[in-house]
């Protein structure tokens, strides 16, 4: 018994779409789709040659295609959203900052934060910081002087 060649392109399809739900950014899926088109043509008796091209060229189209759409999911926010628009700012200490004590929080008008020095320098409460950058839930700060 021979087994038809729309169903391995089916089969393709389906593991390229699945697939695709567990990787990063937005790549294989259009693999998926391209296998799917291509079953739908070798189930209309297109040679394995053209099924073939078809693929190649179908993938190329859509991954080129959607380069611009992904990048829009997968590329880093700009500078000024969420938590980032607190960077170059001043806030005041409210607990001590001591990075080997791992304490330290900073108030930045109407909320608090975690902080921790960017050399390792202790700061005391009252401290007006700058913040420079965040990481996590936490704000990496320097003292002003």
């Amino acid at each position: 018994m021979e087994i038809q060649s729309w169903w391995i392109w089916i089969f393709f399809a389906v593991l390229f779409i699945v697939a695709e739900i567990f990787t990063a950014g937005f790549f294989i899926f259009w693999f998926g789709i391209a296998a799917a088109v291509v079953g739908i043509l070798a189930l209309f008796g297109v040679s394995s040659v053209w099924q073939w091209i078809a693929f190649i060229v179908l993938s190329a189209v859509l991954t080129i295609i959607s380069r611009r759409f992904a990048d829009k999911f997968t590329s880093k926010q700009p500078d000024g959203i969420g938590a980032d628009r607190f960077l170059g700012r001043t806030g005041i200490v409210i607990e001590k900052i001591d990075n080997d004590k791992n304490t330290g929080r900073i108030r930045l008008d109407q909320e608090e934060w975690r902080a921790e020095s960017v050399n390792d320098e202790l700061i005391e409460v009252g401290t007006k910081v700058k913040i420079l950058k965040v990481e996590g839930v936490h704000l990496v700060v320097e003292k002003i002087s």
